[in-house]
């Protein structure tokens, strides 16, 4: 694939904002595409398009530029994701992760010195963030953390283990939540900063994985590691909602993400069902393989609409939780069903590692996990939906 195709739908996007997809297309086309099957195979990072990412700006897009920003607003960010993630999922969610999930939290709630320490670095790229919620015992339950915070003088001290963390291997800020009193459940969970030079802190390489496997993923552990009060984010009952709100963004994220994938496995099904002959015509030309792609491309057209729609609330300041739920829900289900229908109009083709398709289809199911499983996603829009019917829970 050489090309990618263009969105049917006019979103009326801003100039800048036409400039950040053509600009990452041709980027991710050029430099990213490239390394995209290695990284899958080596589990490693596709350090080639991180420090691609770092010198187009992609790793500070939505934040002021007086923290060495870009200064662009969300639904700019969105397309970045959404381009790099056409190509390679892996690296789609190394930037989603870093920005969403490392750095947001910081930039909403962060100190002004915690700010000053650590946006510069990761709006420059030269290290990455990363975001601890998931425990071994505290996943969807992320109000079940054990992780402790006992309040020592001017320092907590943090002993416990986190699991899962993109990025872990190249980040310097950790935001991590821990428990500082059972008995206030949410609003005993404090929110903060842990830097990787912290005495007592210790990062191990992850367990490995179906998909995203060009993506890095660690462990942490924490033994008496003390931390600084001033490292909070937000007050320390405040830390569960931070996460939360956290997450609400993160969603966007992972939205993008899979919508990018979508995309990125129609593609190849257009390109392979036009060039591939069956029964002396073009694959494109039997109407089971036209109702497929007929199929993708109107689920990749709703998820986009859905996805930008977030990306805008966000932007104008209004209440984007809902939608930020129903965008990640749906556009992470079409990605596993776009790419599992890539492989098969592609049939044995599609099946081996020789196509990337294949890689798009194990990448898919994590979009459906991280940030909230879809089961979370539907009682979010569940609840949403009863609330404004008026029901009284």
């Amino acid at each position: 694939m050489d090309t990618l195709t263009q969105p049917a739908t006019n979103f009326d996007l801003s100039e800048e904002q036409e400039m950040i997809r053509a600009t990452v297309r041709r980027f991710a086309l050029e430099v990213i595409a490239p390394g995209a099957r290695e990284a899958d195979e080596n589990c490693q990072l596709n350090h080639a398009a991180w420090e691609g990412m770092k010198e187009l700006g992609l790793t500070g897009i939505p934040f002021d530029e007086k923290w060495g920003g870009a200064g662009m607003d969300t639904l700019s960010y969105t397309i970045a994701v959404e381009e790099v993630s056409r190509v390679c999922a892996s690296t789609g969610l190394t930037l989603a992760a870093h920005t969403s999930l490392g750095s947001y939290p910081i930039y909403g709630w962060g100190s002004e010195a915690l700010k000053e320490r650590y946006m510069p670095g990761l709006c420059a790229g030269e290290y990455m963030g990363a975001y601890g919620l998931t425990e071994p015992n505290a996943g969807s339950d992320s109000a079940g953390t054990i992780t402790t915070a006992v309040r020592d003088g001017d320092h907590f001290l943090v002993n416990g283990q986190k699991c899962f963390i993109t990025n872990g291997s190249y980040a310097k800020p950790f935001i991590i939540t821990a428990q500082t009193d059972k008995s206030k459940g949410p609003k005993g969970i404090v929110a903060m900063v842990i830097d990787r030079d912290t005495e007592g802190f210790t990062v191990s390489k992850g367990e490995e994985k179906l998909g995203m496997r060009g993506s890095d993923w660690t462990n942490l552990f924490f033994t008496d590691c003390r931390v600084p009060v001033d490292n909070l984010l937000g007050s320390e009952d405040e830390g569960f909602a931070t996460f939360m709100k956290t997450l609400e963004g993160g969603r966007i994220s992972i939205g993008a993400l899979s919508l990018g994938l979508a995309q990125g496995a129609l593609d190849e099904a257009v390109t392979y069902a036009t060039e591939r002959e069956q029964f002396g015509k073009p694959l494109c030309e039997h109407q089971a393989v036209a109702f497929k792609l007929a199929e993708m491309e109107t689920e990749i057209q709703a998820s986009r609409h859905l996805v930008y729609h977030a990306s805008r609330l966000k932007d104008a300041g209004r209440a984007f939780g809902a939608a930020a739920a129903l965008a990640k829900y749906y556009a992470s289900e079409v990605s596993v069903r776009a790419s599992y229908e890539a492989i098969q109009i592609l049939g044995g083709n599609g099946y081996s590692r020789e196509y990337p398709v294949e890689r798009m289809y194990r990448d898919s199911k994590l979009n459906t996990i991280g940030e909230g499983t879809t089961e979370v996603q539907k009682i979010i829009i569940s609840r949403d939906l009863l609330d404004r019917s008026g029901y009284q829970r």
